[in-house]
């Protein structure tokens, strides 16, 4: 091997430990906060709050299986905590001068934020898990294909990863992770409960219908549900497709923006 090889190797090398140390350092802190025992208990509230009383109303309607219904929403309010946990995460390495102790290191501005996306992406997993077996104990059950089964879990993980995404460049923006928090949980909350995933479209006012069939969470709502039950179309997925074009495309504008402010 020559010099010159040699020479672009090492910071390759360097650059993945660097990756691997503080990914784990953001799983250990993730361990110490306890955001792991929240990710196994969310999903288990949820179903609480809304399985438990509505599931003799909503099974009163004809070929309504409300286990199967809420499954989605389950998953997704999953993602939604994961996507504060990622701007909070963000917020406070940037308010608390870590990313400007990141800059006096020789490592690549990019590996902050790779480092923060294999942590979130660890506890995102961990979240759809706990979703998936909260809503196999209510009594959900896929009845699509192998492929249908893993489309669905597909598009609540790359929802998943586009949101943390996001989110962490909205907190890698912020001068505050409680302004941040705020600023994430409201819309979150807002899109959570005027969509599909509680209560079907026919439920909502008229006048609102449009809006709650077409935001972002009814459309992933309807494609996993699609996916579930072996009724996937083109059709359906093309929204949920589009939606997380935009989510990516947004996602990786703002990225590009919080890392040029932490590296001037």
């Amino acid at each position: 091997m020559t010099l010159e090889a040699a020479h672009l190797i090492r910071p390759r090398t360097r650059a993945g430990a660097q990756w691997w140390t503080l990914t784990g350092r953001g799983v250990s802190s993730m361990v110490r906060n306890g955001e792991i025992i929240f990710a196994f208990v969310a999903p288990v509230l949820l179903a609480i709050c809304f399985y438990v009383p509505l599931r003799s109303i909503m099974n009163a309607a004809p070929g309504m299986d409300y286990a199967d219904f809420l499954m989605p929403i389950i998953s997704l309010q999953s993602v939604s905590f994961v996507a504060s946990s990622a701007a909070m995460r963000s917020a406070v390495d940037a308010t608390k001068g870590i990313n400007t102790r990141f800059r006096t290191l020789p490592m690549p501005p990019v590996i902050p934020p790779l480092a923060r996306m294999g942590t979130n992406t660890v506890l995102l997993v961990i979240s759809i898990i706990c979703a998936t077996a909260t809503s196999l104990v209510m009594g959900w059950r896929p009845n699509g294909g192998v492929l249908d089964t893993i489309g669905l879990f597909a598009v609540v993980l790359v929802v998943g990863v586009l949101i943390a995404v996001l989110a962490d460049a909205v907190g890698l923006l912020s001068n505050s992770p409680e302004a941040t928090s705020q600023a994430l949980s409201l819309p979150i909350l807002i899109l959570g409960m005027l969509s599909t995933g509680f209560v079907p479209e026919s439920q909502f006012p008229e006048w609102i219908q449009p809006f709650v069939r077409n935001q972002p969470i009814s459309q992933f709502a309807t494609a996993m549900r699609s996916l579930s039950d072996g009724t996937a179309t083109l059709d359906l997925l093309t929204p949920t497709i589009w939606w997380c074009v935009g989510l990516a495309v947004a996602g990786g504008l703002l990225t590009v923006l919080g890392v040029r402010r932490v590296v001037r």
